[in-house]
């Protein structure tokens, strides 16, 4: 679990196919202290494992569903990613719980100067636009950040200086493709209505205890 609040990033050294999957190896632009094999990464808001690390350079394992549904498959050598190490509990919690498991890839169609910020707008698939609401939290490549406004297939959010300082993403350009991750409360939340209200639109089971039973056993 994350919190979208990026820690630093990192520039992609290499990346390995091995059939469907591969490996990737950073290089943190940061001092990474205590990393242990296992331990989770986001990187570019893609929940990844730490396979192998010496000082700031570490490898991690991309499966092939994750290459498939996230952008790290188009990576370019040398390029900056945005990278969050797991939540510890006890923590401030100063972004939105943010799990890594990205929901779809998003297209920026659009940004405007205002101010000192910049504010973005993105292109997402139709189906996931139902957890993005105005004010409500979204992950971007990693980043936590608040909703400003969302229509049927997009939305978009404003960019402080301090974010586009320590992340990736004053650095989009129009028709570049980012990860997305949507609320995962919004998710949870839908799947128990929806099981509430399937388990009341069906007709009630009809009971095998009848006149016929209660005579069978003795009760009349």
């Amino acid at each position: 679990m994350f919190t979208g609040l990026i820690e630093g990033t990192g520039t992609l050294l290499r990346i390995d196919r091995h059939g469907p999957d591969a490996k990737m190896v950073l290089q943190a632009r940061y001092a990474m202290e205590n990393l242990t094999l296992g331990e989770s990464i986001a990187v570019d808001g893609a929940c990844l494992t730490v396979v192998s690390f010496e000082g700031t350079v570490f490898t991690v394992d991309v499966s092939a569903e994750t290459l498939s549904c996230t952008t790290l498959g188009r990576k370019q050598l040398g390029k900056r990613l945005n990278l969050e190490r797991a939540l510890r509990l006890g923590d401030r919690l100063g972004g939105h719980l943010v799990s890594g498991h990205v929901d779809a890839i998003g297209i920026l169609k659009d940004r405007v100067r205002e101010g000192r910020s910049w504010r973005l707008v993105f292109e997402v698939p139709i189906e996931i636009t139902r957890y993005i609401i105005e004010k409500g939290s979204v992950a971007i490549n990693g980043i936590s950040l608040t909703v400003n406004g969302c229509s049927e297939g997009r939305f978009d959010v404003n960019i402080i200086p301090h974010t586009a300082k320590e992340t990736t993403i004053e650095e989009l350009q129009v028709g570049d493709a980012v990860n997305i991750e949507t609320d995962l409360i919004g998710k949870y939340v839908e799947k128990m209505l929806r099981s509430w209200t399937s388990s009341e639109e069906k007709p009630p089971k009809k009971s095998a205890i009848d006149a016929a039973f209660l005579q069978q056993h003795g009760f009349l």
